[in-house]
């Protein structure tokens, strides 16, 4: 079984106007297509969020944000990372953050 990585999107921004909107889909669903059955799940936006700590609960997800995710699976975090470099976020002006998924057995 290979391993699966979480991408957290951060920064980049919403397209405005139903043309720009419809252009980011086509590129999410051509990145989506290529990615293929390494697409483990598409994932999805994410709206506002708080921030849980000792202290209590803070609005906001600090400094920057968690905008989205989607999970793959790859053979190394290297292969997961070049597998983001052409994911839309990037053109819409963010970042894509990945981490190794560990699974730990119960």
């Amino acid at each position: 079984m290979m391993p699966k990585y979480l991408y957290v999107y951060h920064g980049g921004g919403m397209p405005e106007g139903e043309a720009a909107q419809a252009e980011s889909m086509a590129r999410w669903g051509a990145w989506m297509a290529k990615t293929g059955a390494a697409l483990v799940d598409p994932g999805n936006p994410v709206g506002m969020s708080k921030t849980v700590g000792k202290d209590g609960v803070t609005d906001g997800g600090g400094a920057d944000p968690c905008m989205g995710y989607t999970i793959v699976e790859a053979e190394s975090l290297d292969a997961a990372c070049d597998m983001a470099r052409d994911n839309p976020m990037i053109a819409d002006g963010g970042r894509v953050e990945v981490a190794e998924i560990h699974v730990i057995e119960m």
